[in-house]
């Protein structure tokens, strides 16, 4: 059994996984890549990231510009195919538009991605340029609304998970000590919502509540915006009745006759809004393309 791990470990790496380390490369806000700064991310060797950058041009993957490479065509038909085709996205997305017309401010739809939350959708408002946040970004979950919500009401082990990441500061007011953050989840289970207190981006307010029903939290959707702590407070209730409304959307009363699901099935069913495969071929892409 040693013996076939360190042959693993020591095999080289496939076209495909280069190909992958390469498109890796391209994560971050950073939307155009030299060959040079492929090469840094990617740790692959010069030749074979120029050779593999000139074939993904070639299929539309990657589009070329001087001597620069950024996203191309495909990728975003890809990427884009894959966010029209997710239940939850398009199960929530009226309910999202309702509740930005409703309170005038940014709102997201955000799912858990290990010890990070995804932004699956972004609804701008007025102050929408001053929140930086994009549709497929990432944001550690302890220091953000969406995250602590699905903490508070998610899978045993996930805070654990996230503390063995660490704690680290984004602002002066995120939580870095593991029993604060413990007491936050605590409080967000018995009032329903949580709070973002300029804890991931000075100047931002955030609250989220969890998309859930009688189970594990799935998904968030939360508001945000640079206003006083006090007023994003007010606004917690018409939060939770978003997320609630999307819950019944996808498993309340009515839906077996939209989806076909079985008579028996209860409303209050505690799976998650999207199948697990569903899930990770989701999340596959959005690691491989964040600027979808």
């Amino acid at each position: 059994m040693l013996d076939q791990v360190m042959e693993t470990e020591l095999a080289p790496l496939s076209l495909l996984e280069k190909a992958a380390l390469v498109l890796g490369a391209f994560e971050g806000p950073q939307p155009r890549l030299s060959l040079t700064e492929v090469v840094r991310r990617s740790g692959i060797p010069r030749s074979s990231a120029h050779r593999i950058l000139d074939q993904l041009v070639r299929l539309r993957w990657l589009d070329r510009e001087g001597r620069d490479y950024r996203m191309g065509m495909r990728m975003l038909e890809l990427g884009a195919l894959a966010s029209h085709h997710n239940r939850l996205r398009r199960a929530a997305l009226p309910l999202l538009h309702a509740l930005h017309e409703q309170t005038g401010q940014l709102v997201h739809l955000s799912v858990p991605d290990g010890a990070e939350v995804v932004w699956l959708e972004r609804i701008g408002g007025s102050e929408a340029t001053t929140v930086p946040s994009r549709v497929g970004g990432r944001m550690p979950a302890y220091c953000t609304a969406a995250g602590k919500a699905m903490l508070a009401f998610g899978e045993p082990g996930a805070l654990e998970h996230v503390l063995t990441q660490g704690l680290r500061p984004r602002t002066a007011r995120t939580l870095t000590r593991p029993n604060a953050l413990r007491a936050e989840l605590t409080a967000v289970r018995e009032r329903g919502v949580a709070h973002d207190r300029e804890e991931s981006f000075r100047g931002i307010n955030c609250v989220a509540a969890p998309l859930r029903g009688a189970g594990r939290a799935v998904a968030a959707i939360s508001v945000s915006s640079c206003r006083a702590e006090r007023e994003l407070v007010r606004l917690g209730p018409a939060v939770l009745a978003c997320a609630r409304a999307v819950w019944r959307e996808l498993y309340g009363p009515g839906r077996a006759g939209r989806v076909g699901r079985p008579a028996a099935a209860r409303p209050e069913d505690p799976r998650p809004a999207v199948s697990e495969q569903e899930m990770d071929n989701m999340m596959g892409w959005l690691r491989f393309s964040e600027w979808m």
